[in-house]
């Protein structure tokens, strides 16, 4: 018997596997994984000495806790030939975006189902994991929270605010990897190499997204702590007003938002 299996093992099924290895307690033994790709599966088991199944019924009736990290349009071809192995005694953790968690559960029956967003940075342990639970069971909860939680900060949420995380959190890293680019990009124009420039952001917004989670100060005081009356950063900062920068960030969170729920429908 395994604890955990995970059902494809793409970059979010690959990082939920090292994240559970190097950081949940769990042995690679504790681990069976399944993947359309042999070969994929081959270095897999090289790499992190878990084992593979031969075919995915047999993960899932072995398996304890299973995650489903297949693309959503692959879901039902994935867990079909497993059907008849999802029981009230199986946990099933979806990673799939846009699906929820009614439609999980009219596929596979009866087990316990939590529906979850995590975004890239949990490749590093450093993810944000939104989570929504099918059941009330508070042991259960916490369980799979401590699990998650090898994968960074898991947030609980109400299953229709799934496509506002996917929005907000999932995107997210998109829209501050474009902010680092383009301060890396003012740093060549005003004299920097590109990757001098690229240092210097990424460790700007890597200090300063630090110094907001420790401080626990408002974003906008600790704004105004950098910001000398008559001083550099105004100009700078009215500059970022006048393109409409707040606006541009609220609109694209906005608009990534409507797009999950389209892709949800």
């Amino acid at each position: 018997m395994f604890k955990i299996g995970i059902i494809g093992i793409g970059n979010m099924g690959q990082a939920i596997l090292e994240g559970l290895i190097k950081r949940s307690g769990l042995n690679s033994s504790d681990i069976i994984i399944y993947d359309l790709n042999k070969e994929k599966i081959k270095d897999i088991v090289e790499k992190y000495e878990v084992a593979a199944a031969s075919d995915v019924g047999y993960l899932v009736n072995l398996s304890e806790i299973i995650f489903i990290a297949v693309k959503p349009k692959d879901f039902e071809d994935s867990v079909k030939p497993a059907l008849n192995y999802f029981n009230e005694n199986k946990t099933v953790i979806s990673v799939m975006a846009g699906v929820p968690i009614y439609k999980i559960k009219s596929v596979i029956g009866s087990s316990k189902i939590i529906r979850t967003m995590p975004n890239t940075p949990a490749l590093i342990g450093e993810g944000v994991i939104g989570v929504s639970f099918d059941f009330e069971e508070e042991s259960k909860k916490r369980e799979i929270t401590k699990l998650l939680s090898s994968l960074g900060e898991v947030i609980e949420v109400k299953e229709e605010l799934m496509d506002s995380i996917t929005g907000l959190s999932g995107s997210g890293p998109a829209y501050v990897f474009t902010f680092i680019d383009a301060l890396a990009m003012a740093g060549v124009k005003i004299g920097f190499s590109y990757q001098g420039a690229l240092k210097i952001a990424t460790q700007t917004v890597l200090g300063t997204a630090k110094l907001l989670k420790e401080t626990a100060e408002h974003p906008a005081v600790l704004r105004d702590k950098v910001t000398s009356p008559a001083g550099t950063t105004i100009y700078g900062l009215h500059k970022l007003e006048e393109k409409g920068f707040k606006d541009a960030i609220i609109s694209a969170v906005e608009e990534a938002t409507n797009r999950s729920k389209q892709l949800s429908k």
